[in-house]
């Protein structure tokens, strides 16, 4: 009891910077550059209308909202509760259905099997605590239903990106996010209350109409990660790490000169609920 009352505090405070950090920036600006990639791993779902579809760590919407436009009944769900207030927003000016509730991915808040289709796309994946997020996704989705998620590689383009940022920013302690994107260790999370689990490395582009300085200039404004990131750094460390993810964007770009285009892999899992 008394290594429990003396880690206890230390989880609480993580996930207070955790929320605080998916907060910062404007993710709801950030996340309209992939709305077109969130519309075709929507469209991969291929989901009967009508289906009740849970979106977890939904941001400001870009997943949930295309399922709204397609007569999915679908619930979003975020530890951030300003994109929980976009994503409402955007759902009104719209006249959808779709409905917004804060929440978190490692307690959500639903009864079990609510849902036909459990789905994330680069969200759930950065919960601190993964068993408890699989739990939860496996819980609130009825026996029979899929859980579907889109996760960030070690190896891709993103997985690069946040081992940058490692050299410069303190360990959290957690598992690595992009764990989520090994097939071992999906298996291994989900694979006790799935029946079938099937995966594939898919290709997420990055697309912006300005050069890699600028993009990376763009994630530390907008991107709640980056923002917090630089935000932490002294000067002269702030200007090593935009040295760096610029040689990175530079490197990775197949755009040209004055756009950048970037493909960048994860890993797609379509597990059913046993």
């Amino acid at each position: 009891m008394a290594s429990v009352i003396a880690i206890a505090p230390d989880f609480f405070g993580l996930k207070g910077r955790l929320k605080q950090t998916w907060m910062a920036g404007d993710y709801d600006h950030f996340s309209r550059y992939m709305e077109q990639e969130a519309r075709v791993f929507y469209e991969q779902l291929d989901l009967p209308p009508g289906s009740e579809m849970l979106d977890v760590a939904c941001g400001s919407g870009q997943l949930a909202l295309w399922a709204a436009r397609d007569g999915i009944n679908v619930t979003g769900v975020d530890i951030a509760p300003n994109l929980i207030r976009r994503a409402q927003a955007r759902a009104k000016a719209e006249g959808l259905k779709a409905r917004f509730v804060e929440g978190d991915a490692e307690a959500l808040p639903f009864e079990d099997a609510s849902f036909d289709v459990v789905s994330s796309l680069y969200g759930a994946m950065f919960a601190p605590r993964p068993d408890y997020v699989a739990r939860e996704l496996l819980r609130v989705c009825a026996p029979g239903g899929s859980i579907v998620m889109g996760n960030w590689t070690p190896g891709g383009f993103v997985g690069q990106m946040f081992k940058i940022f490692g050299r410069f920013i303190a360990p959290t302690g957690m598992p690595a996010p992009v764990l989520w994107g090994e097939k071992a260790v999906v298996r291994e999370r989900l694979g006790a209350g799935a029946s079938e689990i099937r995966m594939q490395y898919r290709t997420c582009t990055f697309s912006y109409p300005f050069p890699p300085a600028d993009v990376v200039e763009f994630f530390r404004k907008y991107y709640g990660p980056a923002n917090r990131a630089f935000a932490s750094l002294d000067a002269s460390e702030a200007t090593a790490l935009r040295r760096a993810l610029e040689d990175l964007w530079s490197s990775s770009n197949v755009g040209g000169e004055e756009i950048t285009v970037v493909p960048a892999e994860y890993l797609e899992v379509v597990a059913i609920r046993a």
